[in-house]
C-alpha cells in the first residue's frame, strides 16, 4: 500500500509555505535592489562631487543622498540622465535662493489666501496644497513674487511628508473663476517646476468646479502637461469633501 503524503499538495499548510518562500523571495529581491540603488547613489554623489564642486553641499545639495535617490528613481536609475537633471535643479535652487524663502519673504501675496498648504493630510496621508484661482490676478501681482510663493508653498508641503510618502495633492479651486484669473504663463511655469525640480511629487491635481469659461483655457495647458495629465480629475467640492478628507480633516473652504 502506497505511503499517504503527509499533506495534500493543497493544503493550507502548503500554501502557507509557499507563500513564506515567496515572501523571502521577495525580501531577498528588494535588499539586492536596495544595495544596487545604494551603489549608484554613491557613485553620483562622488560624481557630483569630482565634476560639480562649486555646487552647495548639504540638504538639498550635491551630497544629499536622499535627494539623489529621488532623482535617480526619476530617471529609472540612469547614473547620466540623474546627474544631468539633478546638477540643473541643485543650480536652480542656488540661484532662485530657495533656502532664504519664507513666509515673511513672500507676505505680499501670501496674505491674499490665493494658495496655501492646509494643516491636515489627506485620507492618503498626502500633504496638501490649495490654490485659490479666483484671486490670482496676474495683471496685477507681480510675477516674480507668485513664483516665489509657488515654490515656497511646494517647499512647505514637502516639508510635511510622513515617512513613506512621496507625493502631495494639488487642489486648485475653480468656484468664481473668471478671465481675469486666467494666466497661462504661470501654469508652464508650475509644469515646469515640477518636471524640472520636483519630479515624482505630483501625485493628483483636483480641478474643482471648473466653470464654462476655464474650458479654453485647459484646451491650452493640456498639452503642455503631457504625462502628467493623467494626474488631473475634474470633480465637485461634494467629491473632495466625501472622497479625500474626513469630515474632521476637510478644508474650511470645502466644508
Amino acid at each position: 500500500m502506497a505511503s499517504r503524503l503527509p499533506f495534500s499538495p493543497v493544503s493550507p499548510v502548503h500554501c502557507r509555505g509557499r507563500k513564506l518562500v515567496q515572501s523571502f523571495r521577495c525580501s531577498a529581491e528588494k535588499q539586492t535592489q536596495s544595495r544596487d540603488a545604494r551603489k549608484l547613489v554613491l557613485e553620483i554623489k562622488e560624481k557630483l562631487e569630482r565634476e560639480h564642486p562649486n555646487l552647495p553641499a548639504g540638504k538639498n545639495g550635491r551630497d544629499d543622498e536622499d535627494m539623489i535617490l529621488w532623482f535617480l528613481k526619476d530617471r529609472k536609475f540612469s547614473v547620466e540622465d540623474a546627474v544631468s537633471k539633478l546638477t540643473k535643479a541643485i543650480k536652480w535652487r542656488q540661484d532662485f535662493g530657495v533656502s532664504g524663502l519664507s513666509e515673511e519673504s513672500v507676505k505680499s501675496l501670501y496674505g491674499t489666501g490665493k494658495a496655501y498648504v492646509h494643516d491636515f493630510l489627506d485620507i492618503s496621508g498626502r500633504p496638501v496644497l490649495v490654490v485659490v484661482a479666483s484671486k490670482h490676478f496676474p495683471a496685477k501681482q507681480d510675477p516674480g513674487e507668485n513664483k516665489k510663493l509657488c515654490v515656497f508653498l511646494i517647499e512647505k508641503a514637502l516639508s510635511k511628508l510622513p515617512s513613506g510618502t512621496e507625493e502631495m495633492l494639488v487642489i486648485i479651486d475653480l468656484r468664481g473663476f473668471d478671465m481675469e484669473n486666467a494666466d497661462v504663463q504661470f501654469l508652464k511655469y508650475l509644469i515646469d517646476v515640477f518636471y524640472y525640480y520636483y519630479p515624482k511629487r505630483l501625485g493628483q491635481v483636483l480641478f474643482v468646479d471648473a466653470p464654462f469659461v476655464f474650458q479654453p483655457l485647459w484646451q491650452l495647458v493640456k498639452p503642455l502637461l503631457k504625462s502628467y495629465a493623467s494626474l488631473v480629475r475634474f470633480c465637485s467640492t461634494e467629491t473632495v469633501r466625501k472622497e479625500y478628507f474626513t469630515e474632521e480633516t476637510v478644508p474650511a473652504d470645502f466644508q
